[in-house]
């Protein structure tokens, strides 16, 4: 009976409010912890997604922790590309073969309630809510959300279930949230890619440059550097123990004297230096100061240049130029010396003229001497002026012995002056070819000189230069050739490929240009020829000039 009474007062009104009550914060309590739940999902999720994943990566970690939080068989990403809306990544994977949303689906509406909105899929024409094979189970529930970028609306987050009316307001809300938070991890993912690749692209610039590059900080420590570093300072640089600039540079212990970054330190101003290394190198450093947002000095970059080759190659111009100012001197001095042996010339063949009746032969060996004498040194004038003028002299039938004979009376002095001697083998029977004689001639000059430096270095035997000429026969092609042969130093074999690369030469700077070679091969080729080298390292050298025979000009 009481508890008949008891029931009777709460159907009757009476403690009806406090159930009520007890009902309704009961219903809230769940709706809280429900709340809970869902922003402990949210948050779980934002943590778990990283920058580096892929948005089909980021979709399809959503889809495994939201049916935790609300009803779930469905969770896809739609992108506006170019006025059309894209489906870029969907889970599951299969669910759906559709590529693009039609114009006329009601999911565009989203873009003009920019907020989360229900819909029932099996009322769309995008078809949904159809399933494939393997999902037969159609959707009854889809949500989209906008995907803010700003305030513009860049895409679509579509979640859906099997369940009709599965998203009240309070789901609306949570994917709406979800739609934000996965459009902030698609904004930083894509600025963390955009950032990665821009810092790719700097890197390998860097790494490119050629040329070394430090940045150093204001306490001396090597920071960064592109690893292109000169041969002579890499083994130092890679053993060294400390980072500090002064110890991976230079192998000091302490900060060099009258050091660049100090005194960018004091005057925030770029320094320039040389440095002539232990290793012959030529470095020039480009000292620039780093400033950070503050207008602090941060950091120094260090800019090396080895210019060693370049003032090498200054120094073989100069030369050159001083051989070109003295072949133009030689050509004047010649001029000028061209009449006055003329006249020596002249009046001793007169005098000798008149000695020919009397019996005093001692003066008419003296007057024989001085013609001979004089004839000689007119020769050799008449060699230096077409030597000269060589450029001018246009191709014609050349003999190619008395071009030899003519350079061998201009150097053999400075040659047999060095104690060496110098043997003729010419075949008198060589035909004429078409050339430039004074060219030839130049060839000639720069195979005897380096012949002369070669033996210069020879000690304990006797030095020797062989001058020849001959005839080959190469099926129907005949040539003519030309050879210079020394048993001097010789060329080790390494460098017998680079005696023609203009600027090369293993003489001082001031013995040699390095060109004499390069010039040599570009005068034989255009002669429609080559140079051979045939050289034995601690035994000697051959130098051939090898020339075509002119048919119509053999005689």
């Amino acid at each position: 009976m009481k508890n008949r009474g008891k029931l009777l007062e709460q159907l009757t009104g009476v403690d009806s409010s406090k159930l009520n009550y007890y009902v309704e914060l009961k219903k809230r309590n769940q709706d809280v912890l429900k709340q809970n739940s869902r922003l402990e999902i949210l948050q779980q999720l934002t943590r778990d997604i990283n920058i580096d994943m892929s948005i089909g990566d980021i979709i399809e970690r959503a889809f495994r922790k939201l049916p935790e939080a609300l009803p779930c068989d469905f969770l896809a990403l739609a992108k506006l590309t170019e006025g059309k809306l894209k489906l870029i990544a969907m889970a599951p994977r299969d669910f759906s073969d559709l590529g693009y949303i039609p114009k006329q689906s009601i999911l565009w509406n989203a873009f003009r309630d920019k907020g989360a909105t229900s819909y029932n899929p099996m009322l769309d024409p995008l078809c949904l809510a159809q399933g494939t094979k393997k999902h037969t189970e159609p959707l009854r529930s889809l949500v989209a959300a906008p995907l803010f970028e700003r305030s513009s609306v860049t895409g679509l987050l579509l979640l859906g279930s099997t369940i009709d009316s599965a998203y009240a307001r309070a789901e609306l809300n949570f994917v709406q949230h979800l739609a934000d938070q996965l459009a902030i991890s698609m904004q930083n993912a894509r600025l963390y890619k955009q950032v990665s690749r821009a810092k790719k692209e700097w890197e390998a610039t860097f790494r490119a440059v050629t040329d070394p590059i430090f940045l150093i900080d204001t306490d001396y420590n090597v920071l960064l550097h592109n690893g292109q570093l000169p041969p002579g300072m890499s083994d130092a640089f890679n053993q060294a123990i400390s980072n500090k600039c002064f110890a991976k540079l230079r192998g000091g212990t302490e900060p060099c004297q009258n050091c660049p970054i100090q005194e960018i330190k004091e005057t925030g101003k770029p320094v320039f230096q040389q440095w002539h290394t232990p290793e012959g190198e030529f470095l020039e450093l480009s000292y620039y100061p780093v400033f950070n947002e503050e207008k602090q000095l941060a950091a120094v970059t260090i800019i090396m240049k080895d210019v060693t080759k370049k003032l090498k190659m200054e120094a073989q111009l100069v030369q050159s130029a001083k051989m070109v100012a003295l072949g133009v001197m030689a050509a004047g001095v010649a001029h000028e010396l061209n009449s006055p042996m003329t006249v020596i010339i002249g009046t001793a063949q007169m005098l000798a003229r008149d000695l020919q009746g009397e019996e005093d032969s001692e003066r008419g060996e003296a007057l024989s001497d001085i013609i001979n004498c004089g004839l000689r040194c007119k020769r050799i004038i008449q060699n230096l002026l077409t030597f000269s003028r060589q450029d001018q002299a246009p191709f014609s039938p050349v003999d190619l012995n008395a071009e030899a004979e003519r350079v061998l009376d201009m150097i053999q002095y400075q040659i047999n002056r060095s104690q060496i001697a110098i043997f003729e083998h010419f075949d008198r029977d060589l035909p004429k070819i078409n050339a430039n004689g004074p060219q030839i001639q130049q060839v000639l000059t720069n195979f005897l000189i380096n012949a002369r430096d070669a033996l210069t270095e020879v000690d304990g035997k006797e030095k020797v230069i062989e001058v020849s000429t001959s005839l080959r026969a190469d099926g129907s092609r005949r040539w003519a050739v030309l050879s210079v042969t020394d048993n001097g130093i010789g060329i080790a074999p390494e460098n017998v490929s680079k005696i023609f690369t203009p600027f090369y030469t293993s003489k001082e700077a001031s013995k040699g240009t390095g060109l004499g070679l390069s010039v040599s091969l570009g005068i034989a080729e255009s002669h429609h020829g080559d140079i051979e080298v045939e050289s034995t390292l601690g035994q000697g050298s051959c130098f051939s000039l090898v020339l075509p025979v002119d048919e119509s000009n053999d005689k």
